[in-house]
């Protein structure tokens, strides 16, 4: 593949973070009209149609018939909350194969609106899928898996409940700068682990908020992005995994996204150390520092540290993440943060986020994105972006 096969034109992050006057449909298609306003594309001129299952009906038959889209190419692939990396990487390679020339990416729903008591609450899935009789009757939940992970680190590396506060803390001190975020306060690490205690280890403010709304990203062939009025943000590195429980010989001290970043470092050609911008998934505080340590920014079981008195805040330490609050304070739209960790990767590019977060001379940044649960089953996916 050549340096940069496909560049991302438009990017849009829905302003609700409660939905209750409209419909996951209408929040599609508002993601989408923003993010081709922000590239000058039309919906005419969309080929290229990527979503995960967070849309209404079957497949993408109902959406792309609302959208009233033409395509040449729709790919439906769904892996949770990573799957708009994944949906930016098969966009480019559709790009490089000739199978469109402008894809469309879009996220919507409303979990807040609908009182969805996500990550504390047993899903029960499908009779069919092989691990509910095993799983189901000990009535596991997503925060229950986060909490077993974060204990696995503890016990392993002698992490503490303070370290992993600092996470909240650097999210906060971006949050107070987006008037859109859900909480803007600034907090410190005594509020952090003085907040109620959900499963040990975790406490509520290590949690991620839970919002309507979505998100919307445009991709397309260089030769149409060179005629865009707008800055060229190119992809330059892809990977993606998945991490199950390998037969029974369960690791809980990596996560999927150790073979996702290596496989985007390795296409990119750079190395952890040349990234100036990092959007990390923040489902939990623990998230972020497995993806620390997994994406080799420090050594494995050095995430505690790495972590500590602000090193991810933007213009005090040396790894800014999630300058817009992530997550864990701005918006984690349908329960699946991936999309917004890319749009906010492309604004610290452009050299558009807010002027306090910004990073200076941003251009190489990194979006990851992680799908399931991590004490269980999940996905990981990881662009590495660029910009020109």
């Amino acid at each position: 593949m050549t340096k940069h096969p496909a560049h991302i034109v438009g990017a849009y992050e829905h302003p609700t973070r409660l939905a209750s006057d409209k419909t996951v449909a209408q929040l599609h298609a508002e993601a989408a009209k923003g993010a081709l306003d922000d590239a000058g594309l039309t919906f005419a001129d969309v080929d290229g149609f990527f979503c995960g299952n967070d849309m209404p009906g079957i497949g993408a038959f109902a959406l792309v018939d609302y959208l009233n889209l033409d395509l040449r190419h729709i790919d439906t692939t769904d892996t949770g909350g990573c799957s708009y990396q994944i949906h930016v990487a098969h966009a480019v390679q559709a790009i490089a194969a000739g199978k469109c020339d402008v894809a469309l990416v879009t996220l919507g729903g409303r979990p807040r609106a609908d009182g969805m008591s996500t990550g504390t609450a047993v899903r029960p899935g499908h009779p069919a899928q092989p691990d509910i009789p095993f799983e189901l009757p000990f009535g596991n939940v997503i925060l229950g898996s986060y909490a077993m992970v974060a204990q696995r680190h503890m016990h392993d590396h002698g992490t503490t409940s303070e370290q992993l506060a600092w996470i909240k803390v650097a999210a906060s001190h971006h949050a107070q700068h987006n008037p859109r975020a859900l909480l803007r306060d600034v907090v410190t690490v005594e509020d952090v682990v003085n907040s109620p205690l959900l499963a040990d280890p975790l406490h509520r403010l290590d949690c991620c908020v839970i919002t309507d709304g979505g998100g919307a990203l445009v991709i397309a062939r260089p030769e149409i992005a060179r005629n865009l009025a707008r800055p060229l943000v190119g992809v330059r590195g892809m990977g993606e995994a998945m991490k199950g429980q390998n037969g029974g010989r369960v690791d809980l001290g990596y996560s999927a996204i150790a073979a996702a970043g290596k496989r985007a470092f390795d296409q990119a050609g750079v190395r952890p150390g040349d990234i100036r911008y990092a959007s990390l998934y923040d489902s939990f505080t623990i998230t972020v520092l497995m993806q620390i340590e997994d994406l080799a920014f420090c050594d494995k079981g050095q995430g505690g540290r790495f972590v500590m008195d602000g090193n991810l805040i933007s213009g005090v330490g040396r790894l800014p993440f999630n300058t817009d609050g992530g997550g864990l304070c701005n918006n984690h739209p349908a329960n699946r943060g991936g999309m917004t960790k890319i749009i906010e990767a492309v604004r610290q590019l452009r050299g558009e986020a807010h002027p306090a977060v910004q990073v200076p001379d941003c251009t190489l940044a990194l979006a990851s994105g992680i799908g399931g649960s991590l004490g269980m089953r999940h996905a990981g996916s990881v662009v590495i972006l660029e910009r020109e």
